[in-house]
């Protein structure tokens, strides 16, 4: 049996995430999309949060089984007895940052192969920064996520909303 890690942040997960690791579970036996907790990044979602959102994504996919984790991926590969990392192309600027974590993930583990997929391309344009900029601004994202992914921004976004409403009261006993 064959297993492979699909990590990321997946904050949130959209349908170029979930394209490629369906594509994943037709080239290996089993696909654990990791999502990782610590990233040098500002995140929307808790990690709690994303694993959620990405176990319902892929509810009722026997090969797909989803797991946090906070350390190195390649110790995270050993861990699960994985022995492949699938990772998603875009565009040609991910190459470059592609490559080069493959290149320092072989150098910390030489067991470890990395495949990468491209992306499907009506899922070029995707990402999830791209996700929760639309969102943020209250525009359509139900072609780009889940239907639970996008009722989760919405909330999300009201709550950010509601917390950045600054209200001015003046006192009358002064």
């Amino acid at each position: 049996m064959v297993r492979a890690i699909f990590p990321g942040t997946f904050d949130p997960i959209h349908y170029g995430h979930i394209d490629i690791a369906l594509r994943a579970t037709r080239i290996f036996d089993e696909l654990i999309v990791a999502v990782y907790d610590r990233p040098l990044k500002n995140l929307l979602f808790s990690p709690d949060e994303r694993i959620h959102l990405t176990k319902e994504s892929f509810h009722g996919n026997s090969q797909i089984k989803v797991f946090g984790y906070n350390n190195l991926t390649v110790e995270f590969c050993k861990e699960m007895e994985a022995h492949v990392i699938v990772r998603g192309l875009r565009v040609f600027s991910d190459f470059e940052h592609e490559f080069r974590m493959a290149l320092a993930n072989h150098r910390l583990s030489k067991d470890i192969e990395i495949v990468a997929l491209i992306t499907s391309e009506e899922h070029t344009f995707l990402s999830s920064t791209t996700v929760k900029e639309i969102a943020s601004l209250q525009g359509d994202i139900s072609t780009m996520v889940p239907e639970h992914v996008q009722q989760a921004l919405v909330r999300r976004m009201q709550e950010i909303s509601d917390s950045s409403r600054i209200n001015h009261y003046t006192s009358l006993k002064d």
